[in-house]
């Protein structure tokens, strides 16, 4: 399947398929009650997510939406549960998957214990840089989301993007 910038692969609080990301990069969000949304997730290639999902079924945790073209495969949910009680070896391959995806946080705590603000962007840009080319930051997330992924206000980031232009 193909999704484009800014379509939507599954909404928070449905349940249903699994998902494996061959190229492109889809953001994770997160609704709350009074209407705000919080980026709580980038998917990179080679992802199969939900990651709470692997092993047992749950309702998505957030809405997953495009940053750029991506191709996506769908796992149906009943097909994907059934190998897994078939062949238990995918649970190794499970495993590889939820590790790298915490080495991955782990990148992103670096990011956030940055004490200097233009450190934790730099630091983001970097990472962001292996997955979006020749794309700037800005033409992938808001200043707003950015400020979420590092733990900086809006205005701060604003700052920092102007300060760097000049």
């Amino acid at each position: 399947m193909r999704l484009h910038k800014g379509e939507i692969l599954f909404r928070q609080g449905e349940i249903g398929s699994l998902f494996r990301l061959h190229a492109g990069l889809l953001k994770i969000v997160r609704s709350h009650e009074d209407g705000n949304t919080t980026l709580v997730n980038i998917i990179v290639p080679g992802e199969t997510i939900p990651h709470h999902s692997l092993i047992s079924p749950s309702v998505y945790y957030g809405t997953a939406i495009a940053l750029v073209t991506c191709d996506v495969d769908v796992l149906p949910a009943e097909q994907w549960y059934g190998d897994l009680e078939r062949s238990p070896e995918h649970f190794r391959t499970i495993a590889r998957q939820l590790q790298d995806k915490l080495r991955m946080m782990q990148q992103r705590i670096d990011q956030l214990t940055e004490v200097a603000p233009a450190a934790k962007l730099v630091k983001m840009e970097a990472w962001f840089q292996q997955y979006i080319g020749t794309l700037k930051l800005t033409d992938v997330l808001t200043q707003e989301e950015i400020g979420q992924f590092i733990g900086l206000r809006r205005e701060t980031v604003n700052r920092l993007l102007r300060e760097r232009e000049k």
